[in-house]
């Protein structure tokens, strides 16, 4: 019986973990489950799954749920979050949103746990510390993105010197193909809407800047160490291979599956075995009759340059970058600014930058902080 930790479980990723979890209970069971303040989701998975230990946000919803579960430990704040990633389990999901997510993996690797991240902001904000620690105590770092896994599933069995590159690929969002005038003109409501997954609306944000495309491939520099020069955006509307590996000889192998995300997901969990399911398949003769590939445009879609530069130039850039984004699309999700100011505003703060180097877990917190509040005097 593998026991699952999972941070963020109300989320997208952890409702979807869940159920994976519901299917396969005879190999699968849920120690931890962690939340903001969604507490009544929260209340019916406790009921549901029986966990040992649970995390809140609020200290007052952290006593609610003391007096009403009594049989279950129940913490809160990054305190709780810390706690949670240093207690006993098999496997630690971190499905938590944005930076939240990089002290509790910090903590949780450096103890010798397993990890299965969702969590990109983790690598790319602290990838440098986070995987000295990964290969310290010689843990496995599992990817539930859609993308790093099927690179992840991609480079196995084959030897990691005859990697020639790694092609990362991208549905281009619901923008694919505008100007940067066309840009000017989107609406929150149009950048909800994801042509193919269902998401949160913060990573669907990042998703419609191609910001999060951005983040992965600094996500996958770290994941499988590799330069980002041989890492390769391919923009692939069909969200059907979801990412490919070429080697040395020039051969090329893809993952293909559905848009969804419990593949991912159940392979993460059930690795190095796959766990079987009943999730709809993917409809090899439903396709149609092709699959197109695109570069994507860089001089529209800017944030994947940023990211392109900030991975290469290193130090706290990266932390910078995406604190900015963070502070941006959230001011944007309370439509405080237009769609076009986030990238705008990320390059200006990326170019007043003074970055750090010889990194601790401080400085990449402090760079994060540091960031979030040039955002916040720029757009004053």
């Amino acid at each position: 019986m593998k026991k699952i930790a999972i941070l963020g479980s109300t989320g997208s990723i952890g409702t979807q973990a869940l159920d994976i979890i519901d299917r396969n209970r005879d190999q699968l069971k849920v120690t931890v489950l962690s939340c903001a303040r969604n507490i009544e989701m929260l209340c019916a998975q406790i009921e549901k799954f029986r966990p040992e230990m649970v995390v809140v946000d609020k200290e007052e919803d952290a006593l609610q749920l003391s007096k009403k579960y009594g049989y279950i430990e129940v913490m809160h704040g990054m305190k709780g979050l810390i706690t949670a990633a240093e207690s006993p389990y098999d496997l630690l999901l971190n499905s938590l949103v944005g930076m939240m997510g990089l002290v509790p993996t910090y903590h949780a690797v450096c103890k010798g746990r397993d990890i299965a991240l969702a969590n990109k902001e983790t690598l790319v904000a602290g990838g440098e510390i986070v995987m000295k620690q990964v290969e310290k105590n010689n843990i496995k770092m599992l990817p539930v993105d859609s993308e790093h896994s099927a690179i992840f599933q991609s480079l196995q069995g084959n030897k990691q010197e005859q990697l020639k590159k790694i092609y990362l690929t991208a549905s281009g969002g619901p923008f694919r193909g505008y100007t940067l005038e066309e840009l000017e003109k989107v609406t929150l409501e149009q950048a909800l809407k994801h042509p193919n997954w269902n998401m949160g609306n913060k990573i669907t944000i990042d998703s419609a800047t191609m910001m999060n495309k951005g983040l992965e491939v600094i996500e996958a520099k770290w994941l499988f160490n590799v330069p980002v020069a041989k890492i390769q955006i391919a923009v692939h509307p069909q969200s059907v291979v979801h990412s490919m590996v070429e080697y040395v000889d020039n051969s090329i192998i893809a993952q293909l599956g559905a848009p969804d995300m419990r593949v991912p997901i159940s392979y993460a969990f059930g690795y190095p075995n796959r766990i079987e399911n009943t999730f709809e398949p993917l409809d090899l003769f439903g396709l149609g009759s092709h699959l197109t590939f695109e570069k994507p445009d860089l001089k529209v879609f800017k944030t994947i340059a940023f990211a392109y530069e900030v991975a290469e130039k290193g130090g706290t850039y990266p932390a910078a970058m995406n604190g900015a984004n963070e502070a941006l699309v959230q001011l944007f999700l309370e439509k405080k600014i237009k769609f076009i100011d986030i990238q705008n505003t990320i390059e200006r703060i990326l170019n007043a930058h003074i970055p750090t180097y010889n990194l601790g877990l401080d400085d990449i917190l402090e760079a994060d902080k540091a960031a979030r509040s040039m955002v916040y005097e720029l757009l004053k």
